[in-house]
């Protein structure tokens, strides 16, 4: 069977698939702008449920298996000559946070959805089921925490913690929970029943655009994940003293904002002076209260995102900038509440995998280069449920997570027959 994969003239329907990323980018609340398309598409929104919709549509006329899980995991099987063995997997996401591009997941979901139905056009009958996955909400934008749908299917995250988690981004008296939202959605049942046993795949494989410089700067067209970072996420709450702009003296204030403003420059100087490249930190939101241009700010609550390939040396930086806000608190007589959102360890990409793609690649005479994941994925929890593996395809100046991302015809295309030959390989062990 392996010589005959080896010599599968897989045709990529590339007019299809280009066609359908563009019109994924209209299920959005932005228009498009500049030289990109703008995409917002919160979880749950009118536009993410109108998306689903549609991919279901297209899983529909292929007469593949869909289901969906109580979180709104969407599954899209192509049932193998097998089908009680462990399947195959591959999928990303479709959700984007506000004003992000058109690339970023739908690549990986709707590259997939080509690479099955180029094996089935081609005459590819697979031994083993294989297995689309569209997770639900991979950005954070929504509930202050990535990567929800893979956390619950791999067990990673407590099914009731995660039914309580609120909306990030709205008041508190009028946040909603994920339980309340994904009910208002039409996703019901315990969210218990999404988890996966251990082994539920026999391999997961994800493709996906860089989101960094390497490859393009390199001439390099598919880059094979060996490892991805580890995350981890804090949410502070600042408190200090508010009042009206004109009467609260200086000498008097206890500015919440400006004790803010120093967290953050502490936690750029610390990942700075990690010794590291693969440190990164970022404070992406600032929550104002009570958010007037006349009042000083009174509470101040900052999320902040830290990434490392060392977890070591991540909890070092921590440890540094903790000891800045403590200092800096006394000084400005200000109380500071640290909450761990969430602390995740890298994950290991399977050896047989990246061995796999590397003899695809070579088969196809496709230079590859073997690399690090700093952004985190899906694939990184589903390592807890199946050997897994990644696949990268350049994009324009490492562009991500804004209108401009952009990733050429050619990349999307040669990334997504690897990922159909790898596929085909698994299916077939």
């Amino acid at each position: 069977m392996s010589s005959q994969i080896q010599t599968l003239p897989l045709q990529i329907d590339s007019t299809r698939l280009l066609n359908e990323l563009q019109i994924l980018a209209t299920f959005t609340e932005v228009e498009p702008v500049g030289d990109g398309t703008a995409v917002t598409r919160i979880v749950f929104s009118p536009d993410d449920l109108r998306a689903r919709a549609w991919l279901k549509e297209l899983a529909a006329t292929e007469d593949f298996e869909v289901r969906e899980d109580a979180v709104g995991n969407l599954f899209i099987r192509w049932l193998g000559t097998e089908p009680d063995l462990p399947a195959v997997a591959t999928g990303s996401h479709i959700d984007a946070i506000p004003h992000a591009g058109m690339y970023d997941g739908t690549v990986g979901v709707l590259g997939g959805l080509e690479a099955i139905r180029a094996l089935k056009y081609n005459g590819f009958r697979p031994r083993r089921s294989i297995e689309l996955v569209m997770f639900t909400s991979e950005e954070p934008t929504r509930f202050g925490i990535g990567c929800l749908g893979s956390r619950l299917l791999s067990g990673t995250l407590d099914a009731v913690r995660a039914d309580a988690l609120h909306e990030a981004n709205e008041p508190a008296d009028s946040a909603r929970t994920l339980a309340d939202v994904r009910t208002a959605a039409g996703f019901t049942g315990a969210l218990a029943s999404v988890r996966l046993a251990p082994k539920h795949y026999h391999a997961w494989l994800e493709l996906h655009i860089e989101q960094g410089p390497l490859l393009e700067r390199e001439g390099t067209p598919i880059g094979i994940v060996t490892s991805i970072a580890a995350p981890a996420g804090y949410r502070f709450t600042i408190t200090g003293l508010g009042g009206h702009a004109g009467a609260l003296l200086m000498p008097d204030r206890k500015d919440a904002l400006c004790a803010a403003a120093e967290v953050v420059l502490s936690v750029e100087k610390n990942a700075l002076a990690s010794g590291s490249v693969d440190t990164v930190a970022t404070v992406g939101t600032l929550a104002i209260y009570p958010g007037a241009v006349n009042a000083v700010p009174s509470r101040v609550t900052l999320q902040l995102d830290i990434r490392d390939t060392d977890p070591t040396r991540r909890e070092s930086v921590m440890r540094n900038i903790r000891r800045d806000y403590v200092d800096m608190a006394q000084r400005r007589e200000v109380a500071i509440i640290e909450e761990l959102v969430n602390a995740d360890a890298p994950t290991q990409c399977s050896p047989h995998i990246v061995q796999l793609l590397e003899q695809i690649c070579a088969e196809q005479n496709i230079t590859s280069k073997k690399m690090v994941s700093r952004a985190y994925h899906d694939t990184l929890f589903m390592a807890s449920i199946a050997p897994v593996g990644m696949i990268f395809i350049p994009c324009r100046n490492g562009v991500s997570h804004r209108p401009d991302e952009y990733a050429a015809p050619t990349d999307i295309l040669q990334g997504t027959r690897v990922l159909a030959q790898a596929l085909a390989k698994l299916a077939s062990e």
